[in-house]
């Protein structure tokens, strides 16, 4: 009853009010997990498997994650004890994750949806875990890519939400604006490097570029290109990492501006002062 006051303090990042005390509501852990990464030709094959695997294991679906080649490529080059996955490289990868109560159930469901999406035709290959250290080494490959990237060069990092027939045109805009392709050579820290990987059921991408040193000069093509590119897709300049002081000049273009006066009234009336977490959200908070 009343206003939900919590949910406005969630995503504030401070901004409003101190959080001190929380109780959360854990679930069981499921008791059948199964993962798969397959490989695909084509972003347009990652879309259909994404249809696919929402209309057939959504009782069950705990995870649906893509990565380019490119990453794939940084993930295999600089992570310790990490397995090649498949025997051959495709342009893109899938990572399915189920999550359920009845094993068997769960996998007839999964071996079901893995047939029938290679028999159409938009999954060219894939392996499904058959142990706990299987499944450890392809969540690896995929959680491993910032880490791989770090170990490369110089990174600029990139987290957006854009609805997800979108989600990679936007890493192909970023590469065509650079000059640059989508190969990756892990031997020549000198080229640029860009790469999309993310939560695809989320239309969350991280879109992250690599130099061997911070060069002003590409940083100035990403920025405010990206946010503007964003903007236009109707999408959000931040997905899960927060606005903070990098992007709090760039808010306006994922809100309206009655969005924008009615989040700074808020602050006004919470933090009169400005003493909460800032010069956060607003610049001039």
């Amino acid at each position: 009853t009343g206003y939900d006051v919590k949910q406005l303090l969630i995503g504030s990042e401070g901004t409003l009010g101190i959080i001190t005390k929380l109780a959360i509501l854990a679930p069981r852990l499921a008791t059948s997990t199964n993962v798969a990464l397959l490989g695909l030709e084509s972003f347009e094959d990652v879309l259909r498997v994404l249809g696919r695997v929402r209309s057939s294991l959504v009782d069950i679906l705990s995870a649906v994650e893509f990565l380019d080649q490119a990453s794939m490529k940084l993930s295999l080059t600089y992570l310790d004890g990490v397995q090649k996955p498949l025997p051959q490289e495709w342009p893109f990868y899938m990572l399915v994750e189920t999550s359920g109560s009845d094993a068997q159930h769960d996998r007839e469901k999964l071996d079901s949806f893995l047939f029938a999406a290679m028999e159409q035709g938009s999954v060219a290959d894939g392996v499904l875990a058959q142990d706990e250290k299987q499944k450890q080494n392809l969540w690896r490959l995929r959680e491993g890519v910032a880490e791989s990237l770090s170990k490369h060069g110089y990174t600029y990092k990139y987290d957006v939400s854009v609805p997800c027939k979108e989600m990679y045109t936007l890493v192909e805009s970023m590469r065509e604006r650079l000059g640059v392709d989508g190969a990756f050579d892990g031997s020549n820290k000198d080229l640029t490097n860009v790469v999309g990987y993310g939560h695809l059921g989320d239309g969350n991408l991280h879109l992250n570029v690599t130099t061997k040193n911070f060069d002003q000069d590409i940083f100035s093509k990403i920025e405010p290109y990206i946010f503007e590119r964003v903007s236009s897709m109707k999408g959000s300049i931040s997905a899960e990492h927060g606005v903070g002081r990098a992007k709090a000049g760039y808010l306006h273009m994922s809100k309206s501006e009655n969005t924008m006066q009615l989040m700074k009234a808020m602050k006004q009336l919470l933090d009169p002062n400005g003493v909460m977490n800032p010069y956060k959200m607003f610049p001039t908070a």
